[in-house]
């Protein structure tokens, strides 16, 4: 009977260390299966602080005064008055078309034009004599004005001028082409100072203040750097590309080495931002074509959409979505989903 019960005794021993292990065996499983699947990390923490961003954005030159001359007419060009570079005046003759032309009522126009200035000098004369009347005077005199403003404007479509003072930067013909209506011919342009025109995204217009410093300068010769300002910013987008049109003043340089057309590259020193959330812009990645990040908490992973302003290739700031002293992963978060378990690697 003593022996049955110290065998009892034994069994029941075996039995509760083989329980023990068995427990034991499971929670090593289990720790090496997490183990096995945490994506190990890299995080920083979301932090405020002063942000300020210089960006860099290309554009086209124009003159600051620019005027492009367009035929309106479709007739032959008969002479071009002018090459590139040539100083111009206000009203100076850039080229002329041919005036004897189907399209052309030049020729009409100006004998219209003398019939009636030499009708109202009869009248004047008649006039002062008292042999008519003040009525058919004036008759004569609004013939007159008419015939003159419709000779003018006949003029105007075969003698091409510059409406400003400038340079000639562009001439596209030769004599004997034929002219095509609304297509530029020549471009006259003041480039004593010049302007750059570029476009903004809908990201980064908030940022940008008329007045604002801006630094100019072409990739053919960096070395050459202007001093500019923010001088006009769009009111609307453009439709097609959903970006701002914006364009800065700067002074040519002494030699005018400047020139219209010429693409350059611009540097804005954007509204700065002040005490603002900021976290390294690597950090994002798009979820459901979503842009935001994965935040750690309690080791694992949760994916948070986010609002953001001012950004660079290194931070970015946060407007909403994110609060101040939360644990942003910056490397490792495009191996993660919605509850990976994740493990902080220094």
């Amino acid at each position: 009977m003593i022996k049955l019960k110290y065998f009892s005794v034994i069994i029941l021993i075996f039995g509760l260390l083989n329980v023990d292990c068995t427990n034991k065996s499971d929670a090593t499983n289990k720790n090496k299966l997490t183990a096995l699947n945490e994506v190990p990390v890299q995080v920083v923490k979301v932090q405020k602080k002063d942000f300020d961003l210089t960006k860099n954005f290309s554009g086209t030159l124009e003159g600051e005064e620019q005027a492009n001359i367009v035929a309106k007419i479709q007739e032959r060009i008969m002479s071009i008055n002018v090459k590139v570079g040539d100083k111009v005046k206000p009203g100076q003759l850039i080229l002329s078309l041919d005036k004897s032309g189907a399209s052309s009522q030049y020729f009409q126009a100006k004998a219209a034009f003398e019939n009636a200035k030499q009708n109202l000098d009869r009248m004047n004369a008649l006039y002062a004599v008292g042999a008519i009347a003040k009525q058919m005077l004036d008759g004569a005199q609004t013939t007159y004005d008419i015939s003159k403003a419709n000779f003018e404007a006949a003029k105007s479509m075969v003698e091409l001028t510059s409406p400003i003072a400038g340079v000639i930067t562009f001439v596209d013909g030769s004599i004997g082409d034929l002219s095509v209506p609304g297509k530029i011919i020549a471009t006259v342009a003041s480039i004593n100072n010049m302007k750059i025109s570029f476009s903004v995204n809908e990201n980064d217009i908030p940022n940008i203040v008329a007045g604002k410093p801006a630094e100019v300068y072409s990739d053919q010769r960096p070395e050459i750097i202007r001093k500019g300002k923010i001088s006009q910013i769009s009111k609307s987008a453009n439709v097609q590309s959903r970006t701002f049109e914006v364009k800065a003043n700067f002074p040519n340089t002494a030699d005018k080495w400047f020139k219209p057309g010429m693409f350059c590259r611009i540097n804005i020193q954007m509204n700065s931002a002040k005490g603002s959330l900021i976290i390294p812009t690597k950090a994002f990645v798009f979820q459901d074509n979503q842009k935001g990040v994965f935040i750690e908490e309690n080791n694992k992973a949760s994916f948070r959409i986010v609002k953001t302003g001012l950004s660079n290739d290194e931070s970015t700031e946060i407007l909403s979505g994110l609060k101040e002293g939360e644990t942003v992963i910056t490397l490792g978060m495009n191996n993660l989903k919605e509850g990976s378990v994740v493990k902080i690697m220094e």
